[in-house]
């Protein structure tokens, strides 16, 4: 199984003061024990570098860019990045067009168009509510992995 790595639990896992930023790990780790590939897309990691660069006033991180370029390399030592590929737009244009994606949810469904081109069947997140529409893939809670 391959199991792509949502941006929000990337954020978690480095935001030392978050309650829950012990659960990235153990659900990450525990895939990785399982013998599962985890991956992630260019996406993720624009997403994170986003996030992680932004000022906390802004809801960000706070980091700055050589810290961001550490973690980025460091998740790059244990996740499979794979290549962004024409095919990805096409299939994002029918899943917005499908299920009628509109608004911040259109960067998930490219998420989704990703892990359909790279025959990726599921997705570790936070955001369970954000995939649920998209029956083709299956949505991992990692509160959930023991």
């Amino acid at each position: 199984m391959k199991c792509l790595v949502d941006t929000n639990v990337l954020l978690r896992s480095v935001q030392l003061s978050h309650p829950m930023n012990s659960v990235p790990a153990g659900s990450i780790n525990s895939f990785l024990r399982s013998g599962e590939t985890l991956v992630i897309v260019p996406q993720n990691v624009i997403e994170f570098w986003c996030v992680a660069t932004r000022p906390e006033a802004a809801n960000g991180l706070g980091l700055s860019a050589a810290e961001t370029a550490q973690r980025v390399k460091a998740f790059r030592n244990f996740l499979v990045l794979l290549p962004d590929a024409n095919e990805i737009f096409n299939e994002w244009e029918r899943l917005v067009a499908q299920h009628v994606v509109t608004g911040k949810r259109v960067y998930d469904a490219r998420l989704v168009a990703a892990m359909l081109v790279h025959e990726v069947t599921h997705i570790l997140t936070f955001n369970i509510d954000d995939f649920k529409r998209f029956t083709a893939i299956k949505v991992v809670n990692p509160q959930n992995i023991n």
